[in-house]
């Protein structure tokens, strides 16, 4: 994992526990290892997209060869896309740790679960409270 200023020294293999303290020093720490390794690897895969792009300038003589690549670029950019957006949760998600407010739900200040958070860092709802979300969404996307 990313090793990261912040002094706080993790076990190996630590997981968070729901016996712990919510939100303590080791839990803040593991999931901004976490966050910031993540990060790293979407950064690593879009910069050899990036360089891979710049080395294969798609000159295929046959036509269809060259659709067939032209696809697949335009897929791979469309996934560093999302991508891209995936990264500026994650700094959100960061910016949460330091100010206190990682791991609690935005729309009821509940903790979110350590299992949700676990599976998806950059969670800003409780599972009750994203289902409510989504409800409501397709209820406004159905009128």
């Amino acid at each position: 994992m990313s090793d990261t200023n912040s002094g706080v020294k993790l076990p190996k293999g630590y997981m968070p526990s729901s016996d712990e303290e919510f939100m303590n020093s080791k839990q803040l720490e593991y999931f901004r290892r976490k966050l910031n390794d993540w990060k790293d690897d979407i950064l690593r895969e879009s910069a050899e997209t990036l360089h891979n792009l710049q080395e294969d300038n798609l000159r295929e003589p046959d036509i269809a060869d060259r659709a067939s690549s032209e696809t697949d670029w335009s897929v791979e950019l469309r996934t560093r896309d999302r991508q891209r957006k995936l990264v500026s949760k994650i700094d959100s998600a960061l910016r949460r740790i330091e100010e206190g407010e990682y791991g609690y739900c935005e729309v009821t200040g509940e903790p979110i679960s350590l299992r949700r958070l676990d599976a998806r860092p950059i969670a800003t709802m409780t599972i009750e409270a994203q289902e409510a979300h989504e409800r409501a969404e397709k209820v406004h996307r159905d009128d």
